[in-house]
C-alpha cells in the first residue's frame, strides 16, 4: 500500500474477557469487520487499544492469532509501546516476524521534560536496529505522553532516515501543527482527530488511524474521500473526548452493537460511572449498527 493512499485505519478497540484476558476471537472478528467494510487496515495496540498494558506474550499471541485468522499483515500497523529501546525492538521484532512491516512508534513517554536532541537520538537508535523492512509512523500524541514530537524534529528525523520514516500521526487536535505539517509537503501526515479529518484530506492528509472508526468505519471512509465535514459525527466525538476516551469507546461500543464483551478493561481504567455513562449509553444505543 503505497502511503499516499494510507487510508482509513481503524485504531482497534483490545477485547477483554471478564477474568482480564485477551479475548482474541473477538479481536479477530472486529478486524475483519473493519476491512470487510472497506477500510485500508487496522492498527492493533495503539493508544485506544491499550497498547501499553500489553505484554510481550500477548503481543505474539494477537498477532499470531489475527494472521492465522485471514488477515493480510501487510494490512496491520502495529503499535509499539515503550521507554526501553530494547523493549520497543523486541516489539518490532515480533511484528516482523509475523510479517508486519508498519509501525506507529510512540516516543519514550515515561520522560518529560526531554529536547529534541534526545528524542532525535532515541528515534535514531532504534532505527538503526531496525530491519530494513520496517516502516515507521511518528506518534505525535502530546496531551498522553506528554513528549510533543515538533515540526523541527519530525523533519530531522524523516531526512535522515528517508526509507524508515514512512509518516507522521498526528494525534494532537490543533489544527495549526496539522496544517503545517501538511503544507511542508515533506512528510506524509495521518489525522488522529476526526474533527479535522475532512479539513486535513482536504489539504492531501495521507489518511487517518483513528478510534471512532471502531463504531463508523463506512462513515470515515467517506469523509475522507468526500472532504465533507460529518458535524454529527464531530459531535460524536465531543462527547467521547469529554472524559477517558477508552472507557467511553468501550461503553459506545456495547451501546452500539449489544455486545457486553466490550464491556472490559484493563486496570488502571476503569468503567464510566453517572452522567457520563448515561449520556454515552443513550446517545450510541441510537445509532443504526450499519452506520
Amino acid at each position: 500500500m503505497s502511503i499516499a493512499h494510507f487510508g482509513i485505519s481503524t485504531a482497534l478497540l483490545t477485547p477483554f474477557h471478564a477474568d482480564g484476558s485477551l479475548n482474541l476471537g473477538l479481536l479477530c472478528q472486529h478486524a475483519q469487520d473493519m476491512l470487510g467494510s472497506g477500510l485500508q487496515g487496522v492498527t492493533l495496540f495503539g493508544t485506544t487499544g491499550e497498547g501499553a498494558s500489553m505484554g510481550l506474550q500477548e503481543r505474539q499471541d494477537a498477532l499470531v492469532a489475527m494472521t492465522g485468522s485471514g488477515i493480510n499483515p501487510k494490512q496491520i500497523t502495529l503499535g509499539l509501546c515503550g521507554s526501553a529501546l530494547a523493549d520497543v525492538h523486541t516489539q518490532l521484532r515480533q511484528g516482523l516476524e509475523a510479517g508486519v512491516t508498519r509501525f506507529l512508534l510512540m516516543p519514550p513517554f515515561y520522560f518529560k521534560g526531554v529536547d529534541d536532541t534526545g528524542l532525535f537520538d532515541w528515534h535514531a537508535g532504534l532505527f538503526e536496529m531496525a530491519d530494513s523492512a520496517a516502516q515507521f509512523i511518528l506518534y505525535h500524541i502530546p496531551q498522553i505522553t506528554q513528549i510533543p514530537l515538533s515540526l523541527d524534529l519530525i523533519m530531522r528525523l524523516k531526512r535522515a532516515f528517508p526509507d524508515h520514516v514512512l509518516a507522521v500521526k498526528d494525534s494532537a487536535g490543533n489544527w495549526d501543527n496539522t496544517r503545517a505539517l501538511l503544507e511542508s509537503g515533506k512528510i506524509a501526515t495521518l489525522v488522529g482527530d476526526e474533527r479535522l479529518l475532512h479539513k486535513a484530506a482536504a489539504l492531501g492528509a495521507a489518511g487517518s488511524i483513528c478510534g471512532m472508526a471502531n463504531l463508523y468505519p463506512a462513515r470515515l471512509k467517506t469523509l475522507f474521500e468526500t472532504h465533507l465535514e460529518d458535524s454529527a459525527l464531530c459531535a460524536d466525538v465531543d462527547l467521547i473526548v469529554s472524559g477517558p476516551v477508552i472507557p467511553a469507546l468501550k461503553l459506545a461500543m456495547v451501546a452500539k452493537t449489544g455486545n457486553t464483551q466490550w464491556a472490559h478493561l484493563r486496570a488502571p481504567l476503569r468503567p464510566l460511572e453517572g452522567t457520563a455513562r448515561d449520556l454515552i449509553a443513550a446517545r450510541f444505543s441510537s445509532m443504526k449498527a450499519t452506520a
